[in-house]
């Protein structure tokens, strides 16, 4: 089924979930570099059409993203899953959150 501008829902689906994905790499960037500003701490952020891994020393996250679904696993094997949602926000079947609130909350644990 066609829908305007020519597009099907699934490829439509999975640009909007793949530039998503790419913000929250920028995100997660954004708010290590900030949390390392004054204490000269730096974070590494490899980020991939599929995975995004952010290392701090002996900490990290590793992010891993099939469609809107996404897996984050931390250093001590914590793991869980997240949605995107079509609004930019992450869901994970109990709560909802913004976006930027997730990526801000996991520089600022990585970079203590």
């Amino acid at each position: 089924m066609d829908v305007a501008g020519g597009e099907y829902p699934d490829a439509m689906d999975a640009r909007v979930f793949a530039e998503l994905w790419i913000s929250l790499a920028s995100l997660l960037r954004s708010y290590t570099a900030a949390h390392g500003l004054h204490s000269n701490r730096h974070a590494t952020v490899e980020a991939g059409e599929e995975k995004i891994i952010v290392s701090h020393g002996e900490k990290w996250l590793r992010l891993e993203r099939d469609g809107a679904i996404i897996t984050w696993t931390r250093e001590n094997r914590c793991s869980r899953k997240m949605e995107f949602t079509e609004m930019g926000t992450l869901r994970d079947g109990m709560s909802e959150q913004e976006m930027d609130l997730a990526a801000e909350a996991w520089a600022r644990e990585l970079m203590q």
